[in-house]
């Protein structure tokens, strides 16, 4: 049965606890800042005029987001595959929203805000890894930011290595055949993508 309206989808879940209702603020604790220190992950979810969305992965070492006050972050871009569909969303709708990871935590960091984009900026001398800026800069002012429960993560069994089974599925060259034509063979595509080869190329094209 399809659930169609707020009523129906409150009754079906029940009522939040007060913590859930009351955890939200709007500026960065102490204890937000020592999560983003640590953090070397983040999921930007965005959408754009007409509301199809897009959640794009950014990595970088702990601590690669940047506090430019309590109401302000940044998140610097690097080379990537220049699709940059979340980024054309934020200039057709600036609202994202943020989930910040800290590898072996099963909670995570959320922040909701508003973003633009900058191409430079005083402070991008301190976003410099492996002697390279940032190609820009995402700036998020923050509407709301809160910390999310550890039950996903519980369920999942995430960061339990025992439960790992990556070579259950076929390599990235191999993904990357399975799904499009390409005038590489898989041969090619295994040297491309050695890591050896491929990290090379992580902060310049």
């Amino acid at each position: 049965m399809q659930i169609t309206s707020v009523s129906e989808l409150e009754d079906l879940l029940g009522a939040p606890m007060p913590r859930a209702v009351h955890k939200e603020r709007n500026r960065l604790s102490q204890t937000d800042r020592d999560w983003l220190a640590l953090s070397s992950f983040v999921l930007v979810g965005t959408a754009d005029a007409d509301g199809n969305c897009d959640v794009s992965p950014k990595g970088d070492p702990p601590g690669f987001v940047h506090v430019l006050d309590d109401r302000t972050i940044a998140v610097p871009e690097r080379p990537g595959n220049r699709r940059a569909d979340g980024f054309h969303n934020i200039l057709a709708n600036p609202h994202v929203g943020l989930i910040f990871l800290v590898p072996g935590r099963r909670e995570t960091l959320r922040i909701n805000g508003r973003a633009r984009l900058l191409s430079d900026a005083p402070w991008f001398d301190e976003l410099i890894v492996e002697g390279h800026k940032p190609i820009l800069a995402m700036v998020v002012d923050i509407d709301t930011i809160f910390f999310h429960c550890q039950k996903a993560f519980m369920r999942s069994k995430l960061w339990k290595p025992e439960t790992w089974t990556p070579d259950a599925l076929p390599t990235h060259a191999k993904l990357v055949k399975s799904v499009m034509e390409t005038p590489e063979s898989v041969e090619e595509l295994e040297a491309y993508y050695a890591e050896d080869n491929y990290g090379r190329k992580l902060y310049s094209h």
